[in-house]
């Protein structure tokens, strides 16, 4: 029999937003069995709660937001995926600002800070959330789909495609026998050159450098915009590497985008309330059809 988990202590994380630019500090905490995963925002009165479940998602522009009453917290989907990844059924999160710190871009900072000292076993077992039928969401418009079936163990396969010379058609999975701490949890979120700058002029990823996220060039650019690039980033120096992503990184793994994707997936699916015992199948997917996949999950156990 598999027991629900906890952590043994209280972590802190503190940094900025990736799209409001906002400072926040948020700490993962204990939490008693058959909690599940909670937010908590400590910098609004009384400290309200919103319960990391699909039907508290408000929104999944370009990451995904839960909210209840009038507390929300933002781009959730890289610590639900650590703490789903790493086997903690229950703890409390608490954070003093809307969105969750996007820190390194990926989960490598929440692993490294509790992988050493393991979980704290609790007196319940886990609840698995067994798949009676198979489950379907598409968006034809997007060539997306999530498929849920029925399965002893679970096991997750995600394929990306982007219609990009760089990137080209990549896939990842995660089951028994992947490993998330080493090959998923480390991978880091990215963004194509060309949108970025659409993306500061409305706003977007006030937050976002070239430390957090893995930058691919697409189409062709000039020595001019590169260095545009440098001087916003404040980093020196930057070149096109001739696999098309800026030099200012390595990659983790030869298709870390897909298995970026894969590590939201896995965070965006928590929000079906558990561990899920299925099998999973994604194509193009994103916040939007990840989380109404897990709503549907939750509809479809009442």
């Amino acid at each position: 029999m598999q027991f629900q988990q906890t952590v043994r202590k209280g972590y802190s994380f503190e940094g900025k937003g990736l799209h409001t630019g906002k400072v926040a500090r948020m700490v993962i905490l204990p939490a008693p069995a058959d909690t599940g995963l909670v937010f908590k925002r400590t910098d609004l009165e009384g400290c309200p709660e919103v319960e990391a479940l699909a039907e508290n998602v408000s929104s999944t522009a370009r990451s995904t937001t839960i909210s209840k009453g009038a507390a929300s917290v933002s781009t959730i989907e890289h610590v639900l995926s650590a703490l789903t990844g790493m086997g903690v059924d229950n703890a409390y999160i608490e954070i003093d600002n809307v969105e969750v710190p996007i820190l390194d871009g990926s989960a490598k900072p929440y692993i490294d800070a509790m992988w050493a000292d393991g979980f704290q076993q609790q007196d319940a077992p886990r609840r698995y959330i067994e798949i009676k039928e198979t489950i379907e969401v598409r968006n034809d418009e997007k060539g997306s789909v999530v498929r849920v079936e029925p399965a002893d163990e679970f096991s997750y396969d995600i394929m990306v495609d982007f219609n990009s010379r760089v990137l080209g058609v990549q896939h990842a999975q995660w089951n028994p026998s992947v490993v998330y701490a080493e090959e998923i949890g480390v991978c880091r979120t990215f963004v194509f050159f060309h949108e970025i700058e659409f993306l500061f002029k409305n706003g977007l990823v006030k937050g976002g450098d070239v430390d957090n996220a893995i930058v691919i060039v697409e189409h062709p650019v000039t020595s001019e915009q590169v260095e545009n690039m440098s001087k916003l980033f404040n980093v020196p120096a930057l070149e096109v590497r001739e696999d098309g992503y800026l030099s200012n990184l390595v990659l983790r793994f030869s298709n870390e985008c897909a298995r970026h994707k894969l590590l939201d997936l896995i965070g965006d699916l928590r929000l079906a309330g558990g561990f899920l015992k299925a099998k999973v199948t994604a194509e193009k997917s994103g916040h939007g059809i990840n989380t109404a996949t897990a709503r549907q999950i939750r509809v479809n156990q009442l």
